[in-house]
C-alpha cells in the first residue's frame, strides 16, 4: 500500500513539473506516462482521470504556495507582511506558473476542506489581514480586491502585457503600496455596505 501512495505521489509531482513547463492545460495522462516511463494504462491504477490528476496538482500546489508564503509572513506584520505575501505570491507564479495556474481551479467545498494547502493559504492571508482590523463583509471584500489585484498583475506580466517602458517592479511596488493605503483606509467615506 505504500508504495501505491509513493507512486501517486511520484505522478502528482510529475504532472506539477509538466504544468510548470508546458502549461496546465496540457496536462495528459499519456504526457505524465512517457515521462515516468510506464504504459498510459498503469497510470489507472494511480489516478482515476486527468481531472483527478488536474486536482491533485492543484492540491500539491496549493501546499507549496501556502509554504512559500509562510516562510515570507514569519515575523512580520502590517506592510511588512501584506509586502512579504505579495512578493511570495508573485515568485511563485513566476517560478512555477503551471502550477500557480492549478491553484485557481476550481474545487467543490468538499474538496477544499479537504486540501491542506488551500486551507492553510487561506489562514496565512487571514493573518497578513488581521492588521488592517477588518471583519465580515469588509474582509471579504477586501481579500478578494487584493487576490484578483495581485493576480491580475502577475497573469498580465506573465503573458508580456506591460508594453510600456516603465520598471514593472516600480510599478509592482507602488501597486502593492497603494494597496496598503487603501486598506489601511477601508472602507472610504460613503461606500456601500
Amino acid at each position: 500500500m505504500a508504495r501505491v501512495g509513493l507512486m501517486a505521489s511520484r505522478v502528482t509531482t510529475a504532472a506539477a513539473d509538466l504544468a510548470d513547463k508546458v502549461g496546465f492545460d496540457k496536462v495528459t495522462l499519456s504526457a505524465v506516462a512517457r515521462i515516468l516511463g510506464i504504459a498510459e494504462p498503469s497510470m489507472y491504477s494511480h489516478v482515476r482521470s486527468v481531472a483527478e490528476l488536474r486536482k491533485s496538482v492543484a492540491a500539491l500546489a496549493a501546499t507549496e504556495l501556502a509554504d512559500c508564503i509562510g516562510e515570507a509572513l514569519a515575523g512580520r506584520a502590517g506592510k511588512d507582511a501584506l509586502v512579504a505575501f505579495s512578493n511570495a505570491y508573485r515568485d511563485f507564479a513566476r517560478t512555477c506558473p503551471g502550477r500557480y495556474t492549478a491553484t485557481h481551479i476550481q474545487l467543490t467545498e468538499e474538496e477544499l476542506s479537504r486540501s491542506t494547502g488551500h486551507q492553510l493559504i487561506f489562514a496565512k492571508t487571514l493573518a497578513m489581514f488581521r492588521a488592517y482590523d477588518l471583519s465580515g463583509t469588509d474582509l471579504t471584500d477586501a481579500v478578494r480586491l487584493v487576490r484578483s489585484s495581485l493576480h491580475g498583475f502577475v497573469l498580465l506580466e506573465s503573458i508580456g502585457g506591460f508594453g510600456h517602458p516603465r520598471d514593472v517592479q516600480k510599478s509592482w511596488e507602488n501597486g502593492i503600496e497603494a494597496i496598503h493605503v487603501m486598506l489601511t483606509q477601508w472602507p472610504s467615506p460613503g461606500a456601500a455596505r
